[in-house]
């Protein structure tokens, strides 16, 4: 597998995406992965009383389509992730397609680090999850 971009190979302001339609597949894999059954999540009757009206995806499943970004694309394989914060701001329903966007914000040459923002959006354009990152790029010798 090639390795991804160095800290000299990404600037200010490079962007990548991830897009995906989310499932009811999705949400079972996701929750057994986690074991996180709530029933806001796979229970109808009970979702249908809550705000939201209908099931909903996980806020974390939704937050981990940055990972995809950041390990395959920017800045890539061999990359590590330091740090990632998210606000969940609207709900993820199923059928609904996410486009996970990642930024490059700061660059800190000395520390080998790169600070992302991380924005998710909808079918609608609208904002779901709204965040940062940090990553530290792969070191090629």
């Amino acid at each position: 597998m090639k390795l991804g971009k160095t800290i000299k190979e990404i600037k200010q302001g490079d962007s990548a995406f991830h897009i995906k339609e989310i499932t009811d597949k999705d949400i079972e894999m996701f929750g057994a992965i986690t074991s996180d059954y709530n029933p806001a999540h796979f229970d109808s009757e009970y979702a249908s009383k809550t705000m939201f009206k209908k099931r909903i995806a996980h806020g974390m499943l939704v937050g981990s389509l940055f990972s995809k970004v950041f390990g395959m694309d920017l800045p890539g394989p061999g990359a590590i992730y330091i740090n990632q914060t998210l606000k969940f701001k609207r709900p993820v329903y199923i059928g609904d397609t996410i486009k996970a966007v990642v930024t490059v914000r700061e660059i800190n040459l000395e520390r080998n680090r790169v600070y992302f923002d991380c924005v998710a959006y909808n079918q609608d354009n609208e904002s779901v999850v709204i965040g940062e990152a940090c990553m530290m790029p792969v070191k090629k010798d």
